[in-house]
């Protein structure tokens, strides 16, 4: 593989301030944002939060508020009945595991109901600031492309990630890979007449 900082340092001059595109007010907004994201895109959630925030803010208030409610409330953000069932379970469980905060290890935060590993590294890398490698679509996909992994599910491709990229990197890698991948390596019709790292891609078909 070549100088994966090199690949980095190229993609962080094209996106300087690739960061989290979610719109949150605390840690468990967030997690509640990021599980409202799963098969859905940023844009859509950001439409939906505003009044969900205005309803119900805390943990507690999610606690509360009626199944019927909250699935009504993020309707357009898809597949509502799992995600509202979940979002329930996992402010129950801060409520009466934590004390009402949002843990801040990866550990801690898979335990909570509904809340899977891609997840939490996004919660522990965006709220509280640690060095995680979340692996959504974008991130799953740009790997594939860019060589850096070959893994079939993306829990090996966040292994494979966690090999080729220093740690000190991880968060700002995947901020990085997301962005590339939602605005120029597009799944279906990547740009590649304006991609500044495509000496790296490993699809030369895609810019032959």
């Amino acid at each position: 593989m070549r100088d994966v900082e090199a690949l980095l340092d190229k993609l962080d001059t094209c996106y300087p301030d690739a960061h989290c595109e979610l719109d949150y007010g605390s840690d468990w907004q967030l997690l509640v944002a990021v599980i409202l994201s799963a098969q859905c895109t940023d844009k859509r959630v950001n439409q939906v939060t505003p009044k969900l925030f205005e309803r119900a803010s805390s943990p507690q208030d999610f606690v509360d508020i009626p199944l019927e409610e909250l699935e009504k409330l993020i309707y357009s953000c898809g597949f509502y009945h799992n995600k509202a069932k979940n979002i329930k379970l996992a402010a129950r469980d801060v409520v009466e595991k934590f004390g009402g905060a949002v843990p801040g290890t990866i550990d801690e935060l898979v335990t909570l109901a509904g809340v899977g590993r891609k997840t939490a590294n996004v919660v522990f890398a965006v709220g509280f600031k640690g060095q995680a490698m979340p692996v959504d679509t974008h991130v799953f996909r740009l790997a594939h492309r860019l060589g850096l992994s070959d893994g079939k599910t993306p829990e090996a491709v966040e292994k494979d990630l966690r090999v080729v990229i220093p740690e000190k990197y991880y968060t700002r890698a995947h901020h990085l890979l997301i962005f590339h991948g939602r605005y120029t390596c597009k799944s279906r019709r990547p740009e590649c007449d304006k991609c500044m790292v495509k000496e790296y891609c490993v699809n030369p078909d895609f810019h032959s």
